[in-house]
């Protein structure tokens, strides 16, 4: 066991025989790994259809999907079926598929059954027709989609021929060129590129644009030539298709029974295109809907509205009424029947000569009477409502000011029938970082052992940017960016150095030169690479910190200074910058070709001066290639101990340019070589002796000029990345090159340095930081480099004992002064970061290569054990020093967040920076005010929190003013505020706290806390406690929740939420939460009009054309209610079947749709100076269930006015029943047309040209159908009835009539509204018809009057009784702070 593989590879055997998988006999493996496969189930086996492999793919392929997709819901033989299936799945549509089933009953027969179906085909047509449109544009995607080519190797030709995408099966070897889209997921075999890399475009699958790199398998990547399908003897063993596109576990197994780890940096998924390769090969593993980017592809998810779901409830209210007047029918026919003494003379007996009893006959009316009265039951408003919804959206996207510039985007909205809800927000979460902020990421300040560097030329270059910005920006930014001139006092520590002789040459060659020679001024645009702004990538070094940087270059690095505090510092100041370089996945690429990847020429770098040395070169080389997985095989270590093998595993040479260095190499080999304890218990005086062995090569090429090799352009995963790289390349220490298994460095002073990169551990949240894992060029010593939070850093590193040497009591004197200096950075709002190291032996690495190397190939609990092997790693470390990082507020954030809590919005501020960062933001952006009380929740247990709470509720109670007796803690709307003007909160919570708070026992006392505080601050919140605190608000409070975000980390929030809005980050990046979210926006500012005015006006549109189609549908079946106290309760009708089934199908079915769509309370520009209009939408005030009561009487007075006043007229005249129900349905058109316009607020030329069409359009139906009707019934026969009525002068007087009777009182109530006791609306929408400046007068004085009256009504709040404060309506509470009617005069 002394081999540490062997010893793993036994281990790991040892562990997977447990599952069975070694309980075959060798010679029949095909049925071992069927077996398997069986055995484990959530595993999968992938082998190539090839060699000695047919047999066995057989049996496998037939439990895998081909790679052909069908994203369609329908075909053509399922369409009709599937279609109804699914549109029956509404109770309305049932219901009225009742009816006319019912309906073909002889004995309960109201209408032809022909005409009974009429509405309900209607209504079935225009959603089929919707739907198959939507699935035929998804068909044809799908058939292009399918039907691209790609090269797939075929067994029958011995090469790779073209096939379409469809027929690619699991086991197919696939090859791919420069810009080809990945057809299947596949593990990647072979690449072009020397170092077995593949660059590949992920933008298809999370919207990044920046390249990503994955590498070929371990074992595969020294081939010389590509890889030859027919010679692949190998099988894959991986975890079953999942939607998990940051995972990917398994392994190969190959014919020796050697296995390598497998992992998502070996997998090419699907969609994505190859970049800067000009060919790669892989075997497919999972096709078609098995793939990761079809297992993402949900569809669009569902949510249904707060008004949807009110108004499902009003419509069971219609139904109780319809079986309500359909009983009244069924007793009165009874009743009726009974008062005939005799056989009436109409009845009809059996043909068995039995008559029906009056009990069965009033039975049998029942049923009539509910086909009679069946409108009641909106059917086409479902309809109407999809129509609005997609009108209400088409506006909200062609907006002009959702479009923002930059980035060449505008809102999406992905949820069609959310809408309204945007009307009615009580509750905002919002993330920070790239959501308030622009997610560019401004180098700033550093600490460097202790030292502060406070970069005041870069202050004063930011000032400037914020200059040129300020032409486009609010007021509001001016603030913000005047607050960031704290720099220039606060940093008092900072002392201003002299320049020195070279500064300026210097500066050329790393400030200007890299901005200018090495590329940015060649990059590409933005829209290709991401976080390459030159706010971001130009960064002007400190003065202090580049004369210790001149130092370094200049001064002689004799071994005798290697304890002196100046080499100490310098030792620091170069380990700083080198983790700054290398501690991150940041991609090179050449701007002269764009997206092209930088190469760095072991030739072109240095001088050859013979023969011997080439050939040394070459040695080198073909070592490295060699030794570019840190596993070598089993045979090559087989024989070796562990140190032997980690010193085999890390054979790496520096690239010599000089004897000087030649030596100072060799002299660090020697001490490398020293195998004794005290050494490896010394890393620092190592290191500064490493430093030093690196000084003399500066001195014989300080003054080589940078090569036209070194523009470069880098793309990273995420801004802090390349904020860090930029601010190291400005000091000459610049990241030249990454491959797999290196990274090269130019470091000013040291010149190239080439890094072994034996391990990335990346960022994930539960560690909260990254390490490379690399051996040091000179010192040949393995280095662990880390990055992360302050939080979670300052506990890894290595304590101080009271026997501890001067170096580690010299590094708690630096973690103290570090400590300060991160908590002045937070306050300031920098996003810190800690920086540290930490050397290893080649023992101690040995021991966790062990581990780690079990946990790279494990399939179960990978994930565990990969963060148990990294949490081994990152222990006892070395702190170097901290960086602080500006995120620049967003444009017009502070107005937004203060517009929006005026409209009554609270918002909360999620983030998962630490607390001083997060409380900074929130006052720069107006979340916090500086009157505001600050409290800091912050306890270690449960008890301690709930102690905490209390006190500080009571010391809110104190200071607020008396709480109304009437309110409970779920009633979120009882009150405006329940704290008074001249006190306000805030809360502050930490993650750690937030675990006891979101306990069952806590949450009521918690959200009582929250609801006394203007604002709440959670931070170092992790994206599930985000998503907890969403839900529990949203259950516990019933309270209306917006969640805005714009990274991965945010998306169970968005989708928790009533509304989720995604941000549209910069460069297009963090298309997770826009994926995940209901609306996307391009700026955090363009939630105000999306909020205040599209939401208000959605809500209010289509609460008002609800209404009205209540109203219209009441109204219009009263009039055959009354009709059934003349006809004995017989189930007749007055009116022709046709007109009455067409009547609110085609007649009046058209206005109230555009009256949803376009009708305007409130002008924009009106309700973006008054956020407080929003209230009105928040709180329902214009769907109570008063108001839907009040309509449905409204339409009872409208229907009896609309019948008898036409009675009446023709009262003991002989005319037949339907020339009496014309004038009776002609003057309901003209009340249920007239109704609307009485209703509109704003009546355009639109809302004119259709209510006269609706009007001609029945006149000239009605004219035709009389002219040209015939029927076999002559007492109800319509034929030239309206061409009658139309001569008659009595048939316009009592449509003139009954109109104005019947709209008299609801006009009056308007008017009587409009001048006594205007609402808010009202009194808003007057100031439209103002002049400019008159209406900016009205508005001033307006707000003035605001706060006059809230300290009025709070005054008057603090002496009056609690019964009489209880007594104020929300209404009333809205009135009270806005000015009255006379004042806008």
């Amino acid at each position: 066991m002394a081999d540490p593989i062997r010893w793993a590879r036994y281990r790991w055997q040892r562990l997977i025989s447990t599952e069975g998988r070694e309980g075959s006999r060798p010679s029949n493996s095909s049925n071992k790994c069927h077996q398997s496969s069986k055995a484990i189930g959530k595993h999968r086996i992938v082998i190539p259809c090839l060699g000695h492999f047919k047999e066995e793919y057989e049996k496998v392929s037939k439990l895998y999907m081909s790679n052909k997709i069908r994203t369609t819901k329908y075909t053509l033989l399922n369409f009709l079926p599937r279609n109804l299936f699914e549109q029956f799945h509404r109770v309305a549509n049932l219901y009225f598929l009742f009816l006319v089933v019912l309906n073909w009953v002889p004995l309960v027969e109201a209408f032809q059954k022909e005409i009974t179906m009429l509405p309900l085909v209607a209504v079935l047509t225009i959603i089929a027709v919707k739907d198959g449109m939507e699935d035929y544009s998804k068909y044809k995607m799908d058939k292009q989609i399918n039907n691209l080519l790609t090269k797939v190797y075929s067994r029958k030709e011995k090469k790779y021929i073209d096939e379409c995408w469809k027929n690619v099966n699991v086991g197919d070897f696939i090859r791919l060129s420069r810009n080809e889209i990945i057809p299947a997921d596949m593990v990647l075999l072979y690449s072009s590129d020397l170092d077995g890399i593949c660059y590949i475009e992920t933008a298809s699958l999370d919207g990044e644009t920046n390249l990503k790199q994955r590498q070929v398998v371990r074992g595969y990547s020294e081939q010389v030539s590509e890889i030859d399908p027919e010679k692949f003897s190998s099988r894959i063993e991986c975890e079953s298709p999942n939607n998990d596109l940051g995972r990917f576990r398994g392994f190969v197994e190959h014919s020796n029974k050697d296995r390598v780890g497998l992992s998502k940096e070996n997998l090419l998924l699907r969609g994505c295109t190859v970049r800067n390769t000009e060919a790669v090969v892989g075997i497919v593993v999972y096709a078609g809907h098995e793939t990761k980017a079809m297992l993402n592809n949900s569809g669009p998810h569902y949510k249904r509205s707060k008004l949807e779901r009110k108004v499902n409830t009003d419509i069971l209210w219609c139904v109780l009424l319809l079986i309500l007047m359909c009983l009244t029918g069924a007793i009165g026919h009874g009743i009726w029947l009974s008062r005939y003494s005799e056989i009436p003379f109409f009845t009809i007996p059996e043909p068995d000569g039995k008559l029906i009893p009056p009990t069965l006959a009033a039975f049998n009316v029942f049923w009539t009477m509910i086909i009679l009265l069946q409108v009641l039951i909106p059917i086409s408003l479902y309809v109407s409502i999809e129509i609005v919804k997609l009108g209400q959206i088409y506006l909200i996207q062609n907006d002009i000011d959702f479009y923002h510039e930059k980035t060449d985007s505008t809102i999406q909205c992905r949820a069609l029938n959310i809408a309204e809800d945007l009307g009615q927000i009580q509750y905002i979460f919002s993330d920070k970082t790239g959501t308030l902020t622009e997610n560019k990421m401004v180098f700033r300040r550093c600490s460097i052992a202790g030292q502060e560097y406070c970069h005041e030329e870069n202050a004063k270059r930011l000032e400037s940017y914020q200059e040129m910005d300020s032409e486009d920006e609010d007021s509001a930014d001016h603030q913000y960016g005047s607050s960031m001139h704290m720099s220039k006092w606060q940093g008092h520590d900072c002392r201003a150095v002299n320049e020195p002789l070279n500064r300026k040459s210097l500066l050329s060659g790393s400030h200007s030169a890299l901005g200018r020679e090495d590329g940015a001024g060649d990059a590409p645009p933005s829209g290709h690479i991401a976080f390459s702004s030159p706010i971001e990538t130009d960064v002007i070094p400190d003065t202090q910190l580049l004369k210790k940087f001149s130092q370094i270059s200049s001064h002689s690095c004799d071994q005798s200074e290697a304890n002196s505090k100046l080499s100490l510092e310098t030792m620091y100041i170069t380990d700083f910058f080198l983790a700054l370089a290398i501690c991150n996945t940041v991609v090179v690429s050449v701007p002269s070709q764009p997206r092209q990847k930088m190469r760095l020429s072991c030739l072109g770098r240095m001088p050859i001066k013979s023969l011997e040395e080439i050939r040394q070169m070459f040695q080198r080389l073909s070592v490295r290639r060699l030794s570019s997985s840190p596993l070598p095989s089993v045979k090559e270590s087989s024989s070796e101990s562990p140190t032997s093998f980690v010193s085999k595993l890390s054979v790496f040479r520096m690239k010599m340019a000089s004897p000087a260095l030649e030596e100072a190499a060799q002299r660090a080999d020697e001490l490398h070589n020293m195998d004794s304890p005290e050494n490896s218990q010394v890393p620092q005086e190592l290191d500064m002796v490493n430093v030093a062995a690196g000084c003399e090569y500066n001195s014989a090429t300080s003054s080589i000029e940078l090569s036209p090799l070194l523009k470069l352009c880098y793309e990273a995963e995420s801004p802090d990345e390349a904020a860090l790289v930029h601010a190291a390349r400005a000091y000459r220490c610049i990241l030249q090159s990454r491959t797999p298994g290196q990274v090269t460095v130019d470091f000013a002073g040291l010149g190239s340095l080439t890094f072994q990169l034996l391990h990335i551990l990346p960022f994930d949240s539960v560690r909260k930081r990254m390490s490379v894992v690399v051996r040091h060029p000179v010192s040949k010593k393995v280095m662990v480099y880390t990055k992360g939070a302050d939080s979670v850093m300052m506990d890894l590193l290595r304590t101080a004992s009271e026997d501890s040497n001067n170096s580690e009591m010299e590094q708690k004197k630096i973690k103290e002064r570090t400590q300060k200096h991160l908590d002045d950075y937070a306050r300031r709002g920098l996003r810190t970061l800690c920086i540290a190291k930490k050397a290893m032996s080649d023992a101690e690495y040995a021991e966790w290569l062990n581990h780690h190397f079990l946990a790279e190939t494990s399939i179960d609990n990978r994930e565990e054990l990969l963060l148990e092997s990294a949490i081994r790693l990152e222990t006892k470390l070395t702190l170097l020093g901290a960086t602080g990082i500006e995120d620049r507020l967003q444009e017009g954030v502070p107005g937004t967040i203060q517009a929006l809590r005026k409209a009554g919005i609270k918002i909360w501020m999620l983030t998962g920076d630490k607390r001083e960062t997060a409380v900074s933001i929130a006052y720069a952006c107006k979340l916090l005010e500086p009157d505001d009380r600050i409290f800091t929740l912050k306890a270690q247990n449960k008890d301690a929190c709930a102690l905490t709470m209390s006190k500080i509720l009571e010391g809110i109670q104190k200071n607020t003013s008396k709480k109304h007796p009437g309110q409970k803690l779920g009633n979120v709307s009882a009150t405006l505020s329940t704290q008074s003007p001249g006190f306000s909160a805030g809360l502050v919570i930490d993650g750690r706290t937030l675990e006891h708070v979101l306990h069952d026992s806590l949450q009521n006392i918690f959200l009582e806390l929250t609801e006394k505080c203007r604002a709440v601050v959670c931070c170092r919140a992790t994206p599930l406690q985000k998503s907890v605190l969403v839900r529990l608000v949203r259950s516990k409070l019933k309270a209306m929740t917006l969640a805005v975000g714009d990274g991965a980390n945010d998306v169970s929030m968005i989708q928790v939420a009533d509304t989720g809005v995604g941000i549209l980050g910069q460069e297009g990046m963090q298309l997770q939460a826009v994926m995940a979210s209901d609306f996307a926006v391009c700026q955090f500012r363009h939630l105000k009009k999306l909020l205040l005015v599209h939401g208000h006006w959605c809500y209010t549109r289509l609460t008002n054309m609800v209404l009205y189609f209540f109203y219209k549908n009441v109204a219009y079946v009263n009039l055959l209610f009354w009709y059934q106290f003349f006809c004995g309760f017989s189930g007749t009708s007055m009116t022709d079947y046709w007109i009455l089934i067409l009547f609110n199908l085609l007649f009046t079915s058209v206005p109230p749709i555009i009256y949803g769509v376009l009708d305007k309370d409130v002008s924009a520009e009106v309700l973006l100076q008054l956020p407080q209009l929003y209230m009105t939408s928040q709180k329902s005030l214009a769907y109570l269930p008063s108001t839907f009561w009040i309509t449905l009487l409204d339409a009872f007075y409208q229907s009896i006015v609309c019948f008898f006043v036409p009675y009446f007229t023709y009262y003991g005249s002989d005319i037949d029943i339907f020339s009496f129900g014309n004038p009776i349905n002609t003057a309901a058109l003209f009340i249920i047309l007239f109704h609307l316009l009485i209703e509109c607020r704003s009546v355009t030329w639109i809302h004119t040209v259709v209510v006269v069409g609706s009007i001609l359009f029945y006149f000239v139906f009605t004219l035709a159908f009389g002219a040209t009707y015939k029927t076999h019934n002559p007492s109800s026969n319509p034929y030239w009835i309206m061409e009658q009525h139309m001569t008659d002068p009595v048939f316009y007087l009592v449509c003139l009539l009954t109109t104005c009777v019947a709209l008299l009182p609801r006009y009056l109530l308007r008017v009587l509204q409009g001048t006594l006791f205007p609402s808010p609306v009202l009194r808003a929408r007057h100031l439209d018809s103002l002049t400019p400046e008159e209406q900016r007068e009205a508005i001033k004085r307006w707000r003035d009057d605001s706060v006059v009256n809230c300290r009025v009504e709070l005054h008057a709040t603090s002496g009056s009784s609690s019964s009489v404060t209880s007594a104020v309506s929300e209404e009333e509470s809205i009135a009270n702070v806005l000015p009255t009617s006379k004042t806008l005069l």
